[in-house]
């Protein structure tokens, strides 16, 4: 008997907002599998997937003209809101000549700072004028989030115009005591170079930008930061020197001295996180973060990234955060196992001398 895709959509999103869950996996030859706590759990009362199937579900996501695109380009990313109790960030690829879906979940409530157990050191980087400062870390590490509740920090305590750029649009917020608008690449914009070019034009004071994609959209966030701009983004990378040496590696060569003086001039922070299994139950993340001091733009300047790992270990009084001493901190309260801490390092030797 075939599948009622919309009861089996509602169905499915009710289960994984009841379990606290993160994400729902759909594909052929599977059941709809849910992500809690990190862990994949296949729902084991339900039918196996068929290519009808998935595909009858992704047309409850998107509707018949984004799936006719989606049958073109073969790959897509989407937004979905449920009701008015979720929001869902999706993507959906063929393989293997059939179609899978993958959902995040996307909470309706923009937690802060305090509830999502980070430092109250991000606090200052919300009261700044200008300045650049990146989450990073791998995907599915909350980045995010930990964005949105700065955000919405700035939307609360502050009156000040901010513009988010994001494909998709991921959390919505509600104008308070600052002005929001949010702009989707492909709907409300081309693309982000596209819209940060004009958000010098719409009298922006703080810019959040969903990702760093390419070296036009690196560049323009890099000379809004330097103009006078608050600028938010994320990227894939796993630490702080990491992620300024791609950013300069973006560029051609003849480009990178340029970037590089920028960057050590308008650069506020970066925030790196790691989302680690807490023995009570759900996740807590783990953390570092480098506050770019006169020493640390220095190092940029001058291509010494390799010390920038030491600079934090040593920056303490400065406001930095060693991710090495934050895993360190949460194994000696409790909140996680030595083990799942050993597994998030990036210097496995140096944690071991620190428990």
């Amino acid at each position: 008997m075939a599948l009622d895709y919309a009861r089996e959509l509602e169905e499915l999103i009710q289960t994984v907002i009841a379990e606290g869950g993160s994400d729902i996996h759909f594909s052929v030859k599977t059941k709809p599998t849910l992500r809690v706590s990190g862990n994949l759990i296949p729902l084991v009362k339900k039918t196996m997937y068929t290519a009808e199937d998935t595909r009858g579900i992704l047309n409850e996501l998107v509707g018949k003209e984004k799936l006719t695109e989606f049958d073109s380009v073969q790959e897509i990313d989407f937004s979905y809101a449920y009701k008015d109790k979720a929001r869902f960030r999706g993507n959906a690829f063929y393989q293997q000549g059939s179609i899978s879906i993958a959902l995040r979940l996307i909470p309706k409530e923009i937690k802060t700072l305090t509830e999502l157990s980070l430092p109250p050191v991000l606090e200052t980087f919300c009261q700044m004028q200008q300045g650049f400062f990146l989450v990073v870390g791998p995907v599915g590490q909350g980045k995010s989030t930990t964005l949105a509740a700065m955000i919405e920090k700035i939307n609360q305590d502050r009156t000040e115009h901010i513009v988010t750029i994001e494909d998709p649009i991921e959390y919505t917020f509600e104008s308070k005591n600052s002005i929001i608008n949010q702009r989707e690449v492909k709907i409300d914009t081309h693309t982000f170079h596209d819209a940060l070019k004009s958000a010098f034009r719409q009298d922006v004071d703080v810019i959040m930008v969903g990702e760093m994609r390419g070296p036009e959209t690196m560049s323009a966030a890099v000379t809004a930061a330097e103009t006078g701009h608050l600028v938010f983004s994320t990227l894939h990378t796993n630490n702080a020197a990491q992620t300024i040496d791609r950013i300069i590696d973006t560029f051609p060569a003849n480009q990178q001295d340029q970037i590089r003086i920028q960057l050590g001039s308008s650069l506020a922070g970066i925030f790196s996180q790691r989302l680690v299994p807490r023995v009570s139950g759900g996740l807590i993340p783990a953390y570092e973060l480098l506050i770019n001091t006169e020493a640390v733009s220095n190092l940029i300047r001058e291509k010494r990234t390799h010390e920038i790992n030491a600079m934090i270990e040593t920056g303490s009084e400065s406001g930095m955060i060693d991710m090495n001493r934050s895993l360190a901190d949460l194994v000696r309260r409790g909140e996680i196992t030595p083990e799942n801490a050993i597994a998030r390092s990036l210097n496995p030797k140096t944690f071991m001398r620190l428990i």
